[in-house]
């Protein structure tokens, strides 16, 4: 079951810029886009983490490391209690989780998800969230913590495969859409 948002840019106005927004779980995107939710599963648990794009009070954009979490349904973030990240996620819900890239070449492939941050409070799930990350990585938060769970919006892939770029993009609702073309040609 889709989630359906409406989201406003910060400091303006109700009905000012607002943006109709479908929103899914992890779980829902696994099941309208799998290949395309393994290819993400892959890039954002291989290397254990991630970038997270948020935005500051002032607007700029920042750029963060974040330890992903992928538990039953949900993509998960969790952050040092107060961290500036997690402020602006408090403070604007809109965020990009993007791939580390570690070469030049292209060919690991460049995966972006867009979304919005909610902010996990209930015991239970914060407590399997623990006991996950602790399994995961042999770590689990000590005293409080920021947890975020990522409503996706957008997906996004680039990857170079010898003499041809592959594109493929997907939002709730949409048939996975794939893009093959040859650099320098029409």
């Amino acid at each position: 079951m889709y989630t359906h948002w409406t989201t406003r840019t910060p400091g303006t106005k109700p009905g000012d810029e607002d943006r109709s927004t479908t929103v899914v779980s992890w779980g829902e995107f696994e099941s309208d886009a799998g290949d395309l939710a393994e290819l993400a599963r892959l890039r954002f648990d291989g290397p254990g983490l991630v970038l997270v794009g948020t935005l500051r009070r002032n607007g700029w954009p920042r750029i963060s490391p974040v330890e992903p979490l992928l538990l039953d349904g949900h993509l998960y973030l969790g952050m040092m209690w107060r961290s500036m990240k997690a402020l602006d996620l408090r403070r604007d819900r809109r965020c990009v989780v993007h791939s580390l890239v570690t070469d030049s070449d292209g060919t690991e492939g460049d995966m972006k998800l867009y979304g919005q941050a909610r902010e996990i409070t209930a015991a239970a799930e914060r407590d399997r969230y623990g006991e996950a990350l602790l399994a995961k990585i042999g770590w689990r938060p000590p005293g409080d913590f920021h947890l975020f769970a990522i409503d996706i919006d957008e997906v996004g892939y680039f990857r170079v495969e010898g003499d041809r770029h592959r594109v493929w993009h997907w939002r709730p609702g949409e048939v996975l859409g794939e893009l093959e073309n040859r650099p320098g040609t029409s």
